[in-house]
């Protein structure tokens, strides 16, 4: 497993060394860098190919992933926007979640249930942040082309968008915890779910 690590982690140096020296990447640029990425996810899943079982998916779900980012994170560099990036973002929160659950099938019962709980938070709050950085941006964009009117409005969504996050990350952790607690039974389990809803006002 060592071995596919190492071999991902150079294949993603080697293919964004460049991008991030850029100013301005043309289209054979591009071509060229969509190869590249090609070609590690190629070298990557080769890899995983004298493994078997649960380890043999988690590899190919690692190259899979790296493949995905790298991909993102070229369009991200071709064409650099704020829905881009955003997107780059996204891309890594899905990616990171696909590999964090395939893990978890290694597990078995309620520490299975719990891990997959654990990964989606995950996933969950790096998606919130990445639409608080796009809301943020978008609405600040916006505001220094109009009135202070407009710029308190940016103020609000931005605002708005951080409430929104904070809720959804609460959410996500509460049903991780709430799955803990499926593990207990009797009064154990009614004071779990009790001490869970009171720490995330459920």
């Amino acid at each position: 497993m060592k071995h596919i690590h190492t071999i991902l982690a150079m294949s993603f140096f080697l293919a964004f060394a460049p991008i991030g020296l850029a100013q301005a990447m043309t289209k054979t640029d591009y071509r060229t860098q969509q190869d590249k990425i090609d070609a590690d996810y190629k070298l990557g899943k080769a890899a995983c190919a004298n493994m078997s079982g649960q380890q043999n998916k988690l590899c190919v779900a690692q190259a899979k992933a790296a493949q995905k980012i790298s991909e993102a994170d070229l369009e991200a560099s071709y064409t650099p926007t704020r829905k881009t990036h955003y997107n780059a973002r996204v891309a890594k929160a899905e990616a990171d979640y696909s590999v964090a659950r395939e893990r978890c099938n290694d597990k078995a019962d309620n520490a299975k249930d719990v891990c997959i709980k654990e990964a989606k938070a995950a996933e969950t709050s790096a998606k919130a942040d990445a639409t608080v950085q796009l809301k943020s941006s978008d609405a600040a964009a916006t505001a220094t082309e109009k009135t202070a009117v407009a710029k308190s409005d940016a103020k609000t969504a931005a605002a708005d968008a951080r409430t929104d996050a904070t809720v959804e990350k609460r959410d996500a952790r509460y049903a991780v915890e709430k799955e803990k607690c499926d593990a207990m039974a009797g009064a154990a389990k009614d004071r779990c779910l009790a001490q869970a809803k009171s720490t995330f006002g459920k």
